[in-house]
């Protein structure tokens, strides 16, 4: 159910002229942003766990990654939004060994685990560019936080060779400002999470208790840099963010504070998708830990995904999408 409208209709959000926003970087611009991304590998602070470790020399921390990223998979992905899939796919990435640590993760063979391989810079633009040979509509990175000076590396590359694409920055929203700053102009579509409003329930579940604070202004940095989400008139998005909220059990509280804050301080424009495919996965659905998980050992149920659809209408949101 999508409460958007059609797009005739909502001619504030179309975009005829779309054009990729790198492609108005210059060459000093873009050579200058890969130079500062690997100067910050060398105290590492490109994601909000501020390891302070030198990558360049393949030191490494939280996300067990040095110099070069771990891609996981690169395919024509087509469980993502209608408006990213289209017809021939959203062209994901997926970077391994994420910066969170959710015990319910239901990619935690690739969040978790060094499932992959190193790709350099050119290795990263050569899936890129093969993902738009194969008809993608765009080139989505997935879990890029702890790599944003390896994905401005990669973007670098793969300009000069043609690359033509939107490009898709697929986030937990546990970014630094300093990388979203990198990255602007880069980006055509951030598409964070908002996982949770409660320090304690990120402490818990994503044993990250400063998420709320550093997901906010990530949110409002992506804002500012790219505004609501737009779309062409096929009906793909072309710009903009878009925010996705997984419903969880128990946590009617957390959803409505999360969309009243995003209807109050980013825009009543902010286009969301509202997910109803939680499960207990990982360390909730393991024997070992389901004592310590058990009050999200469950899927959300009809009251609580319905509760979560009017927290979004009653906040003043109304494009939102629910699947």
């Amino acid at each position: 159910m999508i409460h958007t409208g059609t797009l005739e209709t909502n001619t504030a959000f179309l975009q005829d002229d779309f054009r990729p926003a790198y492609l108005n970087l210059s060459a000093d611009e873009l050579r200058q942003r890969v130079e500062l991304g690997l100067q910050d590998l060398q105290d590492c602070c490109a994601c909000p766990r501020n390891c302070h470790v030198n990558r360049l020399e393949n030191q490494a921390r939280v996300c067990h990654t040095g110099r070069h990223a771990i891609v996981s998979s690169a395919f024509p992905h087509f469980g993502e939004e209608n408006c990213l899939r289209g017809c021939n796919g959203s062209g994901t990435i997926f970077f391994g060994m994420c910066n969170l640590r959710c015990v319910f993760c239901q990619n935690w063979d690739i969040s978790q685990g060094k499932s992959g391989r190193e790709c350099t810079g050119d290795e990263i633009a050569d899936l890129m560019l093969t993902l738009q040979e194969r008809g993608c509509h765009n080139i989505n990175f997935v879990t890029p936080e702890h790599v944003v000076p390896q994905v401005i590396e990669a973007i670098a590359a793969a300009i000069p060779r043609g690359l033509n694409l939107p490009i898709v920055y697929n986030t937990s929203a546990y970014d630094s400002i300093s990388s979203l700053r990198l990255m602007e102009g880069l980006v055509d579509i951030y598409m964070p999470d908002f996982k949770f409003w409660h320090r304690e329930s990120a402490r818990r579940y994503a044993k990250a208790k400063d998420y709320p604070e550093r997901a906010r202004e990530a949110i409002l940095e992506m804002q500012r840099q790219v505004g609501p989400l737009k779309f062409n008139r096929q009906g793909l998005a072309c710009r903009g963010i878009l925010v996705r909220h997984l419903v969880m059990p128990d946590q009617a509280d957390e959803v409505a504070a999360i969309f009243k804050w995003l209807a109050d301080k980013v825009s009543r424009d902010t286009y969301v998708n509202i997910m109803d495919q939680y499960r207990p996965e990982f360390q909730v659905g393991s024997k070992k830990a389901k004592d310590s998980y058990k009050d999200i050992d469950r899927n959300p149920d009809k009251a609580e995904l319905e509760a979560a659809r009017n927290a979004a209408a009653n906040a003043g949101l109304w494009r939102f999408d629910c699947r």
